[in-house]
């Protein structure tokens, strides 16, 4: 009863953190390279070598009918550095440090050889918060201005899984995943302007007041999906496991915006307005097929390696957004991203009986297109680094405890348009549009056997 009570708890705390938590961590497009801090020092790499119930829930479920009851904890720091150029020069996000969460367990059920398990999960995510202020000058702005864009998209993912070791050699299992999303956006360019205003007891007036135009869907909206991730796992022999799995994409209800008056550009690069009113659109997450193989060159020594394809292009190579538009119903919003590529690399060394470390590397082919027009369409959307290198390590505590640290690190990565093709050049023709993403993750992990 008490574990029951602890459990419990522990998945209230997971949930009220993923809700709250910030949203600006990506690796592969927006989703994190792992789940779990074993996941995240193995660089991914663990379809085929699941080893908690973090990274087995979401990456295969097949790995839990391999696994004594346990449960685990992981909370990870999340450090993005973005920049970009909006027209008028290179500027930093002001915001780059974020929490997310992650609670999973697995015990028996159902029977000799079936389990039960899952966890609360903030699985992806992606944002920015840029603003900057324009002096007056010349150039269309004789009283100044601020430019400004956000972007927020948090996923929070439930995933109750089942999974059952069929002989010595396969395991399967599956994942419900049940899946909340919030998302606001905002890219908006506002001009001081003259204008007079009537003042009680003084009269007419001489001023400036702001003039704001662009996208401005910037008030929070969530959204519900649902989805399921099939998992299997062979045992060759000692030396060598295969890994399999594949996530069916994730349906969503669409994002609605309580909105005023809005601006956009067509596919044809014609403008267009919105009046006030609801906004929405719908943003489904992508399905994905991975697979792997873990090979024990000796007892003591892992090493995994992985491959997966994420079909973004069916979910980000437009974002419709439905509305009160003059002349048309719906804006379709080019951010042309492409399928992806992922490579993942870990490996991992029994030093001792109480201590495991291990280090993991990936490289995921860009989402975001190497074109103007998609450069600067994704100013709020720089899902673009590459390359990351990830270490961990885990102390086993004695009675059922252990405790796992990683770090991560992506490289830079800059993506530059054609000159004049920053979001609001306003026909300067030295402004590109420009993104600049890197990132650090610090993440601890409590685990307990039962």
């Amino acid at each position: 009863m008490k574990k029951t009570k602890i459990l419990g708890c522990a998945v209230a705390a997971a949930i009220a953190a993923a809700a709250f938590s910030g949203s600006a961590f990506a690796t592969n497009g927006y989703q994190l390279i792992g789940i779990g801090q074993y996941a995240v020092g193995m660089g991914g790499a663990v379809v085929a070598a699941p080893d908690d119930p973090l990274s087995a829930a979401i990456s295969n479920p097949a790995g839990l009918a391999l696994m004594h009851p346990q449960a685990a904890f992981s909370a990870q720091v999340f450090n993005p550095t973005r920049k970009t150029n909006m027209g008028f020069g290179e500027i930093g996000s002001h915001s780059n440090v974020y929490g997310i969460p992650a609670i999973g367990w697995v015990a028996p059920a159902f029977g000799d050889g079936i389990v039960f398990g899952g966890g609360v999960y903030g699985t992806s995510g992606l944002g920015v918060n840029y603003l900057q202020n324009v002096p007056a000058n010349p150039r269309g702005f004789p009283y100044g201005g601020y430019a400004q864009a956000y972007s927020s998209i948090t996923f929070i993912q439930m995933a109750p899984s089942i999974a059952m070791k069929v002989n010595d050699h396969l395991a399967v299992g599956a994942s419900l995943n049940i899946a909340a999303e919030q998302g606001s956006f905002q890219q908006t360019l506002t001009q001081f302007a003259p204008a007079t205003v009537i003042q009680p007891g003084v009269g007419q007036v001489n001023t400036v007041v702001p003039v704001s135009s662009g996208l401005n869907l910037s008030t929070p909206s969530w959204a519900y999906g649902v989805g399921l991730t099939i998992g299997a796992l062979y045992k060759v022999n000692d030396m060598v496991t295969l890994g399999a799995t594949y996530k069916s994409p994730m349906i969503f209800t669409p994002l609605t915006f309580q909105a005023g008056t809005q601006s956009a550009q067509l596919p044809d690069g014609s403008p267009v307005q919105g009046a006030s009113g609801q906004y929405s659109g719908r943003l489904n997450y992508p399905q994905q097929i991975a697979l792997g193989i873990a090979i024990r060159p000796i007892s003591r020594w892992l090493v995994s390696i992985e491959g997966q394809w994420i079909n973004w292009h069916n979910t980000l190579n437009n974002f419709n957004i439905y509305g009160p538009w003059q002349g048309t119903g719906v804006v379709p919003l080019g951010l042309h991203w492409q399928n992806q590529w992922v490579a993942n690399f870990g490996t991992q060394y029994d030093v001792n009986n109480w201590l495991q470390v291990r280090a993991g590397y990936t490289w995921g082919s860009n989402p975001v297109p190497n074109t103007s027009a998609a450069i600067a369409a994704n100013t709020i959307f720089p899902a673009i680094v590459q390359n990351a290198i990830t270490f961990g390590a885990t102390q086993k505590l004695g009675m059922g405890w252990k405790l796992t640290e990683a770090y991560m690190h992506a490289f830079s990565n800059t993506m530059t348009g054609a000159p004049g093709s920053a979001p609001f050049a306003l026909g300067d023709p030295q402004q590109a549009a420009s993104s600049t993403l890197a990132e650090n993750s610090y993440g601890l992990q409590v685990g307990y056997d039962f």
